[in-house]
């Protein structure tokens, strides 16, 4: 089952294959005007480079991939991006051959690793010539004191502070770049979610009495690794009991017959682009029951409700305002957030919920360019099962909204 989107007023998703894969001529385009974005943001807020270890930054800046995950936590490869002059890519020792065909990287250099099991102890004298690298680039590019930098270690940082710059984190400046897709961005999108739907297939496919959540987990991890994917982010897929609370992880749990089956895709996919859509099945052939049914439709009313909230020009405590109203029994478990942006990741924004508002959340506007993801989460706070349902979306440049993920709703539960 699908939802009536004509009556929300939400574009459907489209399957036209010109408008769910860039072409090879729209490819270098989308790596330029990311790169656009990036200086724009860093001339907005008068810094002269950024410096990015960050897997996702790095890629999103220079369309370089390589070793996402263990970059994640190992700062061995870098890009120096200015606001005004040549972009610079540190490679991984014997990997720079990997990025000399991309038109968003004027030069590749060896990175130095400055971390402490590279090193030992030269790593304080590593960092010294990391930092000389790095001056000498800024000075090229025109000089100036403010430089951003962010996933590095902290010496790092206390290095370029010594040579009487203003470090500050770039992470600003990135976030609100990727948060406005690029002209044809959002085919790539579209190509990681279709990607991923198709592996979700399999793994519904998979969900049986008796097999293990891990198992079933797997057929997803196959499938995405297949279609040119990265990883999966998280373990978000749990059975019965372990659907209440949320963000229990996947495990060796045996599924029973009957019980629901939760889970969030989280998928770094296809040219790096999260697909990020929740969906609860009912393991075997039997029919849902009452309470089954009766958490599948609040999690249904409250994703559809602020699907059609989902507007350009409302502000984020607007539409924190005008959410569907968790009834109170459901309230101590709700997901933390009532929808978030989506790009390469979980980006910005992220909206909470008005009970949050104060204590954890900020203002701003829904505006064209953004794609986010609608979050719902019903468990009762006296135990019991949880349904887990989200949808990613986009807000298009004309002002329209647009569905981007594509997976049906379980018939069974939804009644």
């Amino acid at each position: 089952m699908r939802m009536d989107l004509a009556s929300m007023g939400i574009l459907p998703p489209t399957h036209e294959p010109a408008e769910c894969e860039p072409s090879a001529d729209e490819i270098p385009r989308i790596l330029l005007d990311r790169l656009g974005r990036v200086r724009a943001e860093l001339a907005k807020r008068d810094i002269t480079a950024a410096v990015l270890f960050d897997p996702a930054h790095v890629r999103y800046a220079t369309g370089s991939r390589n070793m996402q995950v263990y970059s994640s936590r190992n700062p061995a490869r870098y890009a120096f991006v200015p606001a005004e002059g040549p972009v610079v890519l540190f490679e991984f020792s014997g990997c720079e051959h990997l990025a000399s065909h991309l038109p968003t990287v004027d030069e590749i250099r060896p990175a130095k690793a400055i971390s402490y099991y590279f090193n030992e102890k030269n790593t304080a004298a590593v960092t010294r010539a990391w930092a000389d690298e790095i001056v000498e680039l800024v000075r090229q590019c025109g000089g100036g004191e403010r430089i951003a930098i962010e996933s590095a270690t902290p010496e790092a940082g206390f290095e370029l502070q010594r040579r009487g710059f203003r470090v500050l984190d770039a992470q600003e400046p990135l976030e609100r770049a990727r948060a406005y897709k690029v002209p044809n961005e959002i085919k790539m999108i579209r190509s990681s979610l279709r990607a991923v739907e198709d592996g979700v297939r399999k793994l519904e496919a998979a969900i049986a009495p008796g097999v293990s959540e891990n198992a079933v987990w797997a057929k997803l991890h196959e499938h995405i690794i297949a279609t040119d994917a990265d990883f999966v982010e998280t373990r978000l897929m749990n059975s019965g009991p372990r659907t209440n609370p949320w963000f229990q992880e996947c495990s060796d749990r045996l599924i029973r017959d009957g019980e629901l089956v939760a889970l969030d895709t989280d998928v770094v996919g296809r040219y790096g682009y999260y697909a990020d859509f929740s969906r609860t099945f009912l393991c075997g052939q039997g029919e849902a029951s009452p309470a089954q049914r009766d958490l599948y439709k609040l999690a249904y009313e409250q994703i559809r409700t602020n699907m059609e909230n989902l507007k350009p020009g409302v502000s984020f405590k607007e539409y924190a305002e005008r959410a569907w109203r968790i009834p109170p029994a459901y309230r101590a478990r709700r997901y933390f957030a009532l929808a978030h942006g989506v790009g390469m990741n979980g980006e910005y924004p992220y909206i909470v919920h008005r009970e949050d508002i104060d204590d954890k959340g900020y203002d701003g506007v829904i505006a064209p360019g953004m794609t986010l993801c609608v979050e719902s989460f019903i468990g009762h706070e006296d135990g019991g099962e949880g349904v887990k349902l989200e949808e990613q979306l986009y807000v298009r440049d004309d002002g329209r909204v647009e569905l981007l993920s594509d997976y049906p709703l379980d018939s069974r539960l939804i009644g």
